[in-house]
């Protein structure tokens, strides 16, 4: 048997090594299991949403990030779209550069392999968790290689490994939701005659919605005549080429097929992200269809708000009802998203009715209000947490921006790497700087020329903030987040 970790995180996708890097920089002793040999190539996330990349850029991922965007740095007048309906406009949300990165999953998930080999994390692959053993002060986790089988003890265990998460499934938790209806396919191919597809973009038809040419030699659909009868089978040429003969009413021809992919509609999600020592995060808590590019981001926040709680928990130095407020905090977004891209599907579907609320949507987001609204739903902007604080921006996860730190100019992101608290204190003679030193010595205290003060989470979550000398629920707000 192995010696004994603090956490083993079971998944080494995004979502899994995000949430290794948040434990280990919180001071937890970690595994990440992986049954792949290698990672995916499987065609997935074209970008990465604001709050996904916001999270890898508080980890030190700013620059590669900034490498690998290949979205046009120019002003944008659209910044995305909501059920093919390119209308989300930039200049009308409250805050444009808080944006969608093109970065697709198989970069996102090279830079996080490349910070958790920095940071020495363990990833063993070709590695399978068969089953796993309760105990009052921890977990037996029984896992098979190539080569042999073994068992790795520890205190808790996190399941990230996807939508058919074997995680949820062993510890038996509630996956409740609606079934797939549709066929989502991607594929990049050759097109003999793709002037037959355009124009470019996405466009709907009797028959279903397809998009060619958008994204270099992408060839997105959405077949309604129901979800696969096998999504595991090879995605053929004859296959992809069938669809948008189909859907769009030419003759296509696909010449050659690089790679493709099928998704559904499938919407489900966990009533709990926790069920005593075992935690869900990413796709094991949550599954939906792939519309607005909302997935992996979401995921990726999971991530960053549970690492750090947990370690705090397995640190000791918080009670474990810390861990509820991972539910309580993240379920209602991941509601939220389902919801949208369900509403999504339904006025994307090819019959009169469907097409009516289509027209109507797209009429409504010519107001700015209503263009605002979507924009900030989709990008998850919107997102609230609920810590019982009449100003708005208590509960909010926080951008990057310059702060004025004495004589220089500093990144806030710069600020958070190391995984700790921060409190922005903006008060004469330092006050509240004065009372968090007096509470804990988790919260890097950093004096700026101007408020308002604010007390953050490693999260990026506002957990407290107040104009001028104001320092009334600093206390309560340490404790109950950092030291109680």
């Amino acid at each position: 048997m192995s010696n004994p970790m603090d956490a083993v995180v079971v998944g080494a996708g995004p979502v899994g090594l995000l949430t290794a890097i948040e434990l280990t920089l919180g001071g937890a002793r970690i595994v990440v299991l992986e049954r792949l040999p290698s990672p995916s190539n499987a065609m997935k996330a074209m970008a990465i949403g604001a709050f996904g990349a916001e999270a890898l850029m508080r980890r030190g991922m700013a620059g590669a990030i900034a490498t690998r965007d290949g979205m046009d740095q120019r002003p944008r007048k659209f910044s995305g779209h909501f059920a093919g309906l390119s209308l989300i406009r930039s200049d009308a949300q409250k805050e444009p550069e808080r944006r969608t990165r093109a970065v697709d999953q198989q970069g996102v998930e090279a830079m996080l392999a490349e910070r958790a080999r920095s940071l020495d994390i363990e990833v063993r692959r070709e590695c399978e968790v068969v089953g796993f053993t309760l105990h009052a002060d921890g977990i037996d986790v029984e896992w098979t290689t190539p080569t042999g089988a073994g068992q790795t003890q520890c205190s808790y265990l996190v399941g990230c490994d996807g939508g058919r998460s074997v995680i949820r499934k062993m510890a038996g938790f509630e996956f409740p939701g609606s079934s797939p209806t549709l066929t989502f396919y991607q594929a990049v191919v050759e097109i003999d005659r793709p002037d037959l597809l355009l124009p470019i973009g996405w466009n709907r038809t009797p028959g279903g919605v397809y998009s060619y040419g958008r994204f270099a030699d992408r060839l997105l659909m959405l077949d309604f005549t129901g979800p696969p009868e096998n999504r595991d089978a090879p995605v053929t040429r004859e296959e992809i080429e069938s669809v948008p003969r189909r859907i769009s009413g030419t003759d296509v021809h696909v010449s050659a097929l690089e790679s493709g992919s099928r998704w559904t509609d499938n919407t489900r999600l966990v009533d709990t992200y926790r069920q005593g020592r075992v935690l869900l995060a990413g796709d094991a808590a949550h599954v939906h269809s792939p519309f607005g590019g909302q997935g992996l981001s979401l995921g990726l926040v999971d991530a960053a708000n549970l690492g750090w709680k947990l370690a705090a928990v397995i640190r000791g130095e918080m009670p474990e009802s810390l861990l509820d407020t991972y539910t309580t905090e993240r379920r209602p977004v991941a509601k939220a998203v389902l919801a949208n891209t369900l509403a999504q599907v339904a006025i994307m579907r090819p019959d009169p009715q469907s097409g009516a609320m289509r027209d109507i949507v797209a009429n409504l987001m010519q107001l700015d209000d209503a263009n605002r609204l979507i924009g900030e739903m989709m990008s998850g902007l919107s997102t609230r947490y609920d810590l019982g604080s009449e100003r708005d921006d208590v509960g909010r996860l926080i951008g990057d921006k310059p702060i004025r730190h004495g004589d220089a100019d500093v990144s806030l992101y710069d600020v958070m790497q190391d995984g700790m608290g921060v409190l922005l204190d903006a008060s004469t003679d330092r006050k509240a700087s004065t009372l968090v030193a007096a509470t804990t010595q988790k919260v890097r205290r950093v004096a700026v020329n101007k408020g308002p003060s604010m007390l953050i989470r490693p999260d990026a979550c506002v957990a407290w903030a107040s104009e001028e000398n104001n320092t009334d629920g600093l206390e309560p707000a340490v404790r109950r987040w950092f030291e109680p």
